[in-house]
């Protein structure tokens, strides 16, 4: 049976992916494993491998090709079995739009899943478009709809609906604008809604009109070139600060133990072990006390994730990425370690793989090592909540009743108020600090 080869994502955030080039061809003969393409996501640029083994066929999608996450982009065919020859079922992707199910393609019209998808957003009768090839392609359809309507700044298929995912449309009339007036980012100028999102905040600060003054010359300015990375980011920080509702919790705790426990994992382990790894160790233990502060807010509904797995914020010149240890509440010390070099290694190297960045439930964001104290971070969707940790610096305490100079360190979890109110995060702080304090009675 045929094996769909899909548009993967790293995330449930991400909506589409960039084919940047095939390393086989159409009618090559692949193996399970091997590398099949290279795309460039939202986040990085990485090789995809051969989910089966058999014949690749039906390529419906090149180089530089902008694909919904999800979507069939080529089919592995086993030995001696043929290509379908019926159009592909559209596969779910936020991008697509409300589409018209009045009436079924004749069985005679032959078109590639892509051209399906277009032609249906457009309301396009596939009869009505000539194949240059075999099948009608992606190519074809744009071209019949070129000839029929003429082209606008913002993409309107031909039954005067604007090309935009659900999401889009939702905060569009939530934020009052006009999708219409809306640039698009994503797959055939469609909508999504961080474009909506940006339209909102920009709207937002539109200044206020001033008393003419008699204006100062000024020196030419440019635009600083932004990596792919930073413009995602960018969006991604808007959408999460504009639909997230934050709030913050700050607790400053004793890191005596803490240090004593760091000292002697040090001499004890192979690797070298750093307050990162003591932390995402306390962290995972208790974030499995409290799956609430470990849960995710999904179409509008709380689920609760069955793994611990806690991503890492790691600054790079392009942009921020966020490297998952998985199961990082089954992982030991040493093996933490090992893991987190490893991440942080090929997160410099730009060389960063699918799981390495995917599944990611609770995030650690740890600027001690630049000399901060404390500072809030933004909660990385879907995810519930986030830790951004200070240096631990001298301080003096109540210590006994007299004071006393310790060594302490500024926490400060952020939340969405959606999955976690305030006394879930509270208590899950609560037994943070308890484990931070008593580091060892976490490993009885």
């Amino acid at each position: 049976m045929a094996k769909d080869v899909i548009m993967p994502a790293l995330g449930m955030a991400q909506e589409t992916g960039t084919l940047l080039q095939w390393l086989k061809a159409e009618g090559d003969e692949v193996t399970k494993g091997e590398p099949l393409m290279e795309i460039e996501t939202d986040k990085t640029t990485v090789e995809v491998e051969a989910t089966a083994s058999g014949i690749l066929a039906n390529v419906t999608a090149g180089p530089g090709d902008v694909v919904p996450v999800g979507h069939v982009i080529a089919l592995i065919l086993a030995p001696g079995e043929t290509a379908p020859q019926t159009s592909a079922v559209l596969e779910t992707a936020e991008v697509s739009t409300q589409v018209a199910t009045k009436t079924e393609k004749p069985a005679e019209v032959l078109a590639s899943p892509l051209a399906a998808r277009i032609a249906a957003e457009h309301n396009v009768d596939l009869k009505l478009v000539k194949a240059s090839g075999e099948r009608i392609q992606k190519e074809d359809v744009l071209a019949y709809i070129a000839t029929q309507s003429t082209a606008t700044e913002a993409p309107t298929p031909t039954n005067g609906r604007i090309l935009a995912s659900p999401k889009a449309r939702r905060l569009a009339q939530e934020q009052n604008l006009d999708l219409a007036a809306i640039r698009g980012s994503g797959p055939d100028g469609a909508v999504l809604a961080a474009d909506v999102l940006t339209a909102a905040a920009a709207k937002a600060v539109e200044p206020v009109p001033a008393p003419a003054v008699t204006p100062t010359p000024i020196a030419e300015t440019e635009p600083l070139p932004m990596s792919r990375m930073w413009q995602v980011m960018a969006q991604r920080l808007v959408e999460s600060w504009n639909t997230v509702p934050h709030f913050y919790l700050e607790v400053d705790v004793n890191a005596t133990q803490l240090l004593v426990w760091w000292k002697g994992a040090q001499r004890r382990a192979s690797d070298k072990v750093t307050l990162t790894d003591l932390l995402v160790k306390l962290v995972a233990a208790a974030l499995r006390k409290h799956p609430r502060v470990n849960a995710m807010w999904q179409n509008d509904n709380i689920v609760l994730n069955r793994e611990v797995n806690v991503g890492l914020a790691v600054a790079v010149e392009e942009g921020l990425l966020v490297p998952v240890i998985h199961h990082a509440d089954q992982l030991g010390l040493n093996d933490l370690a090992t893991r987190r070099q490893e991440l942080i290694s090929r997160s410099k190297e730009g060389k960063l793989s699918l799981d390495d960045l995917r599944d990611g439930t609770f995030t650690i964001s740890n600027l001690g090592m630049f000399g901060i104290d404390s500072f809030s971070a933004i909660v990385n969707p879907p995810q519930a909540a986030i830790l951004a940790v200070g240096r631990i610096v001298d301080k003096v305490v109540p210590v006994d009743g007299q004071p006393g100079v310790q060594p302490m360190m500024s926490l400060t979890l952020s939340c969405d108020h959606r999955v976690v109110d305030g006394a879930r995060g509270a208590r899950f702080l609560q037994t943070l600090v308890s484990f931070i304090e008593d580091p060892l009675g976490v490993l009885d």
